[in-house]
């Protein structure tokens, strides 16, 4: 017998009946709050509890300075052997080459930084915020119309093809079928070119994360999409087959999505 809950009652009730208003605030005083509570429970706790709880935190911390380290460019040493050649130098400098410190960062590593930090340069950095009123219409349910808990997403999506959707009657967000697309016009900036792309997923709505995991494509939106028909190639040979795209318009006016690769 299990002492866990079996299903996700919570969450389910979350769908049908929403949450009080002020969750989100809550939530993020909640989180405000966490890191005083861990300190008073660090500083308050002892014996091996204290153990445990001291390896756990230096564990969490370094990968945060393994994160963070990532993201500052480090000086890599160039070598330069453009020494002023005064007379002879004693024997144990000669095995010596000056040093340089020079900002070396091939473009794979900064791009891999990039995805990382979540950080790119792209096209269009700023994005009109998309509300959520504008974004989702509500569905009334049930016999009576009085269930409220429905939403229609008024924009364009983009639905994995091996998505298996609840049933129906169960389902928060519908997203509609002449809304759903699978194509992009891709244009590469150095090619000058455009092609039309498989979409293979929705990398990062800028408007929300729910944006995100609904798949819903607005402009600025960026998109992950199958270049393996380019033949792009890495520099160590590789072909290429995933890359991301911005997009520039605003698709559910267009009935298309045209998107710039970021590269």
């Amino acid at each position: 017998h299990h002492g866990m809950p079996q299903h996700e009652y919570i969450e389910q009730h979350r769908k049908r009946h929403g949450e009080r208003l002020d969750a989100p605030e809550r939530k993020r005083k909640k989180e405000a709050r966490e890191v005083h509570e861990r300190a008073t429970f660090a500083r308050k706790v002892h014996g091996i509890r204290a153990k445990l709880h001291n390896r756990k935190r230096f564990k969490e911390k370094a990968t945060m300075r393994k994160t963070i380290a990532l993201h500052e460019e480090k000086d890599a040493r160039a070598r330069n052997d453009e020494r002023a050649d005064d007379g002879a130098l004693p024997a144990f400098l000669l095995d010596r080459e000056g040093v340089s410190r020079a900002k070396i960062l091939s473009n794979t590593v900064k791009q891999k930084r990039a995805e990382k930090a979540g950080k790119w340069s792209v096209p269009i950095p700023k994005v009109r915020p998309v509300a959520d009123d504008e974004m989702f219409r509500v569905q009334s349910t049930g016999k009576r119309k009085r269930k409220s808990w429905k939403r229609v997403v008024n924009k364009v999506t983009f639905v994995d093809d091996n998505f298996t959707r609840k049933p129906p009657k169960y389902e928060r967000f519908i997203r509609p079928t002449g809304l759903r697309m699978k194509k992009a016009h891709v244009t590469h900036p150095d090619l000058k070119a455009t092609f039309n792309l498989d979409i293979l997923s929705v990398k990062k709505n800028p408007s929300s994360p729910t944006y995100t995991a609904l798949g819903v494509v607005t402009k600025g939106t960026v998109l992950e999409v199958n270049v393996s028909d380019l033949g792009l190639v890495t520099t160590s040979g590789r072909v290429v087959w995933g890359k991301y795209a911005q997009v520039t318009n605003n698709p559910e006016l267009d009935g298309c999505i045209n998107a710039v690769l970021l590269v």
